[in-house]
């Protein structure tokens, strides 16, 4: 079992910047953690993952040069630092984690970013 708490969400001005936390405890062995985001109406998408333990990332074409996923390995914590923000990436902001086998298995509560015009 793995627990995973997101932090940091709010309310910012397009332009703004936002910094999201996911706090992994639990049998904490796990190859991805991503972040995922969902928008009323819309169903859930990819935003970026990081392979547990190393800097390999990735990013939807969306997000890249914008956000950037870190770990921080000693503390199980993984951050999405979300510069220029735009209204349309208001949304419920996820973390999950994955497996070898790429599937994500454990969620989080969600944590809302709302991006004003």
């Amino acid at each position: 079992q793995v627990q995973l708490v997101e932090s940091g969400g709010g309310l910012v001005q397009a332009g703004g910047s936002l910094r999201l936390s996911c706090s992994a405890s639990g049998r904490t062995s796990m190859y991805y953690m991503g972040w995922f985001r969902q928008a009323p109406g819309k169903e859930r998408e990819f935003v970026a993952r990081i392979r547990w333990g190393t800097i390999t990332t990735a990013y939807a074409d969306s997000v890249k040069g914008r956000f950037t996923i870190s770990m921080e390995y000693a503390k199980s914590t993984v951050y999405l630092q979300m510069n220029s923000l735009k209204p349309e990436d208001t949304a419920v902001y996820y973390c999950a984690s994955a497996g070898m086998g790429g599937t994500y298995d454990y969620w989080g509560q969600g944590t809302q970013v709302t991006v004003s015009s």
